[in-house]
């Protein structure tokens, strides 16, 4: 059986740490360097930076604080925001990340994953889908969730997964923030459309949030960002605590 990752979150806006509510209202969490050098000390899988903003304000990731991040890390490391070509991708890995995220530069052009995945391999290309509800239907988002499309999520799923993607972001809006739990009936929807890992994400808020995405949503890993940045859940006891519910996790 996999083993079941815990990955944190940075979020990046003008190079701290920012974590909010439904994609609005953000506060500060803090220093990315620091806390990527604490979260890979402390048992977390993988980590996830995201510079939330730099698709907004139509610029570049951050690669210099990605070199900074990578030089304090011993786990993989997925970075994403702004990611449009292979020349982007091409610094980003020279720069010590693992692995990429795309979002909005895939949906605006999706043989962007064909590109990427044949020129790098789809193991480091994960695509994020940031998507909620409207009227019964899940909508795909972009520009951090502040651009609603008519695009179905399932359906960009099985596409993105066609075109390469080696793994599956998926942001549930609705559920970010508020610490009431992971999007679950949306997550085993998914998993049961393709056959590519699914990253859970938007909704922790306690340590069995995390059990029932795994469980119930079929989620083959969960990240999260103001329950740890915050301290409220360790991931060492977290992982204890999903060791005694005979989920695999590394320990």
């Amino acid at each position: 059986m996999l083993t079941k990752r815990i990955i944190p979150c940075l979020d990046i806006k003008d190079g701290r740490t920012v974590k909010g509510v439904n994609f609005v209202n953000l506060r500060d969490a803090g220093d990315p360097v620091e806390l990527a050098a604490l979260y890979s000390e402390s048992g977390a899988d993988e980590l996830v930076f995201l510079d939330i903003s730099a698709t907004e304000e139509k610029r570049k990731t951050l690669a210099e604080l990605v070199l900074r991040v990578a030089a304090k890390i011993r786990i993989p490391f997925t970075v994403g925001g702004g990611i449009s070509s292979v020349e982007d991708v091409d610094l980003l890995l020279k720069n010590g990340a693992d692995k990429v995220c795309v979002n909005s530069s895939a949906v605006k052009r999706p043989q962007l994953i064909d590109e990427l995945s044949s020129r790098f391999g789809n193991q480091c290309i994960v695509v994020a889908i940031d998507a909620r509800q409207i009227s019964g239907s899940w909508k795909v988002h972009l520009v951090g969730g502040k651009q609603p499309t008519e695009i179905d999520l399932f359906e960009w799923a099985v596409e993105v997964e066609k075109r390469g993607a080696g793994e599956i972001l998926f942001t549930s809006m609705d559920h970010d923030g508020t610490r009431n739990g992971f999007a679950n009936q949306a997550l085993a929807k998914l998993a049961s459309l393709v056959n590519i890992p699914i990253i859970a994400s938007g909704g922790a808020g306690e340590i069995s949030h995390f059990a029932d995405t795994f469980i119930d949503g079929k989620a083959d890993a969960a990240l999260a960002a103001s329950v740890f940045h915050f301290k409220d859940i360790r991931i060492d006891e977290l992982k204890r605590f999903l060791k005694e519910r005979n989920i695999e996790v590394r320990l």
